[in-house]
């Protein structure tokens, strides 16, 4: 009896002894912000003991950072209830993971109240605090847009579902463009010119910045930042330029984003050489997770975006959408406020579909542009459109022995304006990052390069139009 009394005490310690030690590894993951390995360590514990505060914390956290705010927000709730230290800051962020804006901003007062009376410091906390107000005002302002479908992909190749038409420009993934060694998590877009490219690209300081190139006589020139604001956050990427040339959508992330990469978009002001200041795209756009590679095929009528919201590690979601001729917003007033956290968080696409027809007809588009078969790249000594149904490649070409001599002028003429339009933007790029007297120093020479440029601009077409017109009259029918 004795003996058996002693094995049993042995198992006993030994059990426990296993358990302190499967804890003491769950939070050494813990520590580390290892949350995927520490998860099913802290589970098992929370289910013995269901009521332990430290318990519901810590398995509560592991699941809000592995992407399942939802399953957190029971055990955050029960650590709050148990008055564990930082479980208001936890379930705060976990309310506003699930759009449940107005109690992350009581769960944020709480939890800023506490340490003050405990004097410590708030600051970063009320940061939170705004962030979580300015999430509730967007909220309010969700944006009436139609997606037609969603494609979860691997991140790495999450480009390869972008079906843009030519006349949209190209997309790239920067390692791929530049056949740079190093991986870089940025993008490249190439207009549909092939004579200008805005990418996102890796600065010293390790901020990822956006820059744009020209191409010259075949060669790119030396990239440089786009002035104003856009390079103004923490990192900014993801690039994409309508045909205006002006209007420029992008990512970025810092203290303007509802979390991670936000979209955005700004334009460019021809009277101060710089960009307006960026505007938010807002929900259902951005989330509290990463959203961004905004693109709209003008020519389809057809939008894209990507997301990694709910989404596994590695994996994104690319969301396909009919772009709004000018922006549209729900009355949020008026609605159920889970219908509105529903069309926010993009939970069904149909919740969206409005109009079957439009969705329809722009399932129909896409669909075409899936199909359509990529073109092969040809090398051309140029492009050259004579009318909507001939455009010339090569030399031999040419008809007409004036047209080609009058071509040969107009060459040259196009080859000094974009050197003229290199250098203005280079100008600009100066006057953008100078201070008040090198501003006023630049002005001028600025003014003049303005003024040149259109000048140029103006002689290039005329010489586009004799080159034209003469090589049509050789073409006549006699």
């Amino acid at each position: 009896m004795k003996k058996r009394y002693i094995l049993l005490l042995l198992f006993c310690f030994i059990l426990v002894g296993a358990s302190a030690q499967t804890l003491e590894q769950a939070k050494a993951f813990y520590n580390k912000g290892q949350y995927e390995q520490a998860k099913p360590i802290f589970q098992k514990f929370v289910k013995t003991q269901p009521a332990n505060g430290n318990y519901n914390l810590w398995y509560g956290v592991c699941c809000l950072e592995t992407g399942e705010p939802d399953v957190a927000l029971k055990y955050l709730e029960t650590a709050v209830k148990r008055r564990i230290p930082s479980g208001q800051l936890h379930l705060a962020r976990t309310y506003n993971d699930l759009y449940r804006f107005e109690e992350a901003i009581k769960c944020y007062e709480d939890y800023i109240s506490d340490l003050s009376k405990r004097k410590k410091p708030t600051e970063e906390a009320e940061k939170l605090l705004e962030k979580s107000k300015s999430n509730f005002r967007m909220l309010k302002g969700i944006e009436e847009v139609c997606i037609i479908d969603s494609i979860v992909v691997d991140k790495g190749r999450f480009l390869e579902v972008y079906k843009i038409s030519p006349e949209s420009g190209k997309l790239f993934m920067y390692n791929d463009f530049f056949q740079d060694k190093e991986e870089v998590e940025a993008t490249v877009y190439e207009t549909e010119l092939s004579n200008k490219i805005y990418y996102g690209e890796r600065q010293p300081d390790g901020k990822l910045s956006i820059l744009s190139r020209n191409k010259m006589q075949g060669e790119w020139g030396k990239g440089s930042l786009l002035p104003g604001s856009i390079n103004d956050s923490v990192n900014a990427n993801y690039p994409y330029v309508l045909t205006d040339g002006v209007t420029i959508y992008y990512a970025a992330d810092g203290e303007n984003s509802i979390g991670g990469y936000d979209i955005f978009v700004t334009r460019y002001n021809t009277n101060t050489n710089t960009y307006l200041t960026p505007e938010n795209m807002g929900m259902p756009f951005n989330s509290p997770y990463n959203d961004y590679m905004f693109v709209i095929d003008e020519f389809n009528n057809l939008g894209w975006f990507a997301s990694d919201r709910y989404q596994p590690e590695g994996k994104v979601c690319i969301y396909v959408f009919i772009p709004n001729p000018s922006k549209r917003v729900y009355n949020y007033e008026a609605m159920d406020k889970q219908k509105a956290i529903r069309l926010a968080q993009i939970h069904s696409l149909k919740d969206t579909w409005v109009d079957q027809n439009a969705v329809s007809e722009a399932q129909q588009r896409l669909q075409t542009a899936i199909n359509e078969k990529p073109q092969v790249e040809q090398t051309y000594d140029f492009e050259f459109v004579i009318d909507d149904h001939t455009t010339y490649h090569q030399w031999s070409d040419f008809k007409s022995p004036q047209a080609k001599e009058l071509f040969s002028k107009y060459r040259q003429q196009e080859k000094d304006f974009r050197q003229q339009l290199d250098k203005l933007e280079e100008q600009r790029s100066l006057y953008s990052r100078a201070n008040e007297n090198d501003k006023a120093k630049l002005t001028p020479a600025i003014l003049d390069l303005e003024k040149r440029v259109r000048s140029l601009s103006d002689e290039v077409k005329r010489a586009a139009i004799e080159v034209r017109n003469t090589e049509k009259q050789t073409l006549k029918p006699k």
